[in-house]
């Protein structure tokens, strides 16, 4: 479901969260993390976030429930399609510039910092934007590498 880096981004946040170090994230974990982030959330508002889980929150429910949620994205056929409307040629890539241009002046108008945040993780070479191996990124299939090694 998720390649090991994903998984050890979660386990950081998971640790993150879990402010006891008891190893389950409880009402007073999340009220001490919001704490910190300066809001004060009242008890009821956390205790839905809590019932999502179906059980303690442990870091294997909180990486499933993670799961879930992604996999509420578009199909990774539909986003290979939608970047293929660009490709005329069928390539399989875009030129890079194109699709920043498109980020910034289409739909939702990206910020530059967050195309730059959105191109730490791309598939970029030689100027060429690789769509298919983009969309197999956000869905959380492991590369020819990944599974190399």
């Amino acid at each position: 479901m998720f390649r090991p880096n994903q998984v050890q981004e979660f386990k950081e946040a998971f640790t993150m969260i879990d402010q006891n170090r008891d190893g389950v994230i409880d009402l007073e974990d999340l009220k001490d993390m919001y704490s910190n982030l300066g809001r004060i959330p009242p008890d009821s508002e956390l205790n839905e976030m809590l019932k999502e889980a179906p059980s303690a929150l442990n870091f294997t429910t909180f990486l499933n429930l993670f799961g879930e949620k992604m996999g509420g994205t578009d199909p990774e056929n539909t986003i290979v399609d939608a970047f293929a409307m660009f490709d005329d040629e069928g390539k399989g890539w875009l030129p890079e510039d194109y699709v920043k241009d498109l980020l910034e002046n289409m739909g939702d108008n990206f910020t530059k910092d967050e195309i730059k945040q959105t191109w730490k993780e791309a598939t970029i070479e030689k100027g060429k934007f690789d769509y298919k191996a983009f969309t197999g990124l956000i869905k959380g299939k492991q590369s020819e590498d990944e599974i190399a090694a």
